[in-house]
């Protein structure tokens, strides 16, 4: 099977994903579900296309595919977390979530509050896999947007219910209404 976007050494798709601290379910408590479509739109001038996705309460899931002369994955990712991170604290102290944003203050490390840091809203580190091809690229989707339904979640009963995922836009052909989603294959 032919690999449609991995033109160059320099032009890689990669599965990206990053954990909020203690699996805390922030994303939902928050509903900062729309900082992460912020963040898909801010890399997009940065080099970058998102090529498909699941936002969990707790985690993200997500194909990016990087272009020749895009930034780096890294700091993509690192600028797109800390970018969410000032979002989330800020909506729980607005919610006056004193509970968690005591143990998000908790988590930080004597050496990333002599920096300033005074919350831990993610896993410090985040996981990636370089998309080797279309079939792998499909393996990874199809886990994607099956993730909403699995182990503990049980979200929806079916995957395309969920709103927070690129599984419409490839099962029905239907853009998602907050990301300009690259198809794979294109």
């Amino acid at each position: 099977m032919a690999t449609h976007l991995k033109r160059t050494e320099d032009e890689l798709s990669y599965f990206v994903t990053f954990t909020c601290y203690k699996w805390l379910s922030l994303f939902e408590i928050t509903d900062t579900y729309s900082e992460v479509y912020k963040w898909f739109k801010l890399i997009e001038n940065k080099g970058a296309r998102v090529v498909g996705f699941v936002i969990m309460p707790n985690h993200v899931h997500c194909l990016i595919y990087i272009s020749s002369g895009g930034e780096h994955l890294n700091r993509l990712v690192a600028n797109g977390k800390r970018f969410m991170a000032y979002e989330i604290v800020e909506k729980l102290k607005r919610l006056n979530r004193e509970d968690i944003l005591s143990l998000l203050r908790l988590g930080v490390q004597d050496n990333e509050r002599r920096k300033g840091k005074k919350h831990k809203v993610f896993r410090l580190s985040f996981d990636s896999k370089i998309c080797e091809d279309d079939e792998m690229t499909a393996s990874l989707l199809h886990y994607m947007h099956a993730n909403p339904m699995n182990g503990k979640w049980n979200l929806v009963k079916d995957y395309l219910d969920y709103e927070h995922s690129s599984a419409r836009f490839y099962e029905k052909e239907e853009p998602h209404k907050y990301c300009n989603i690259l198809h794979f294959r294109d």
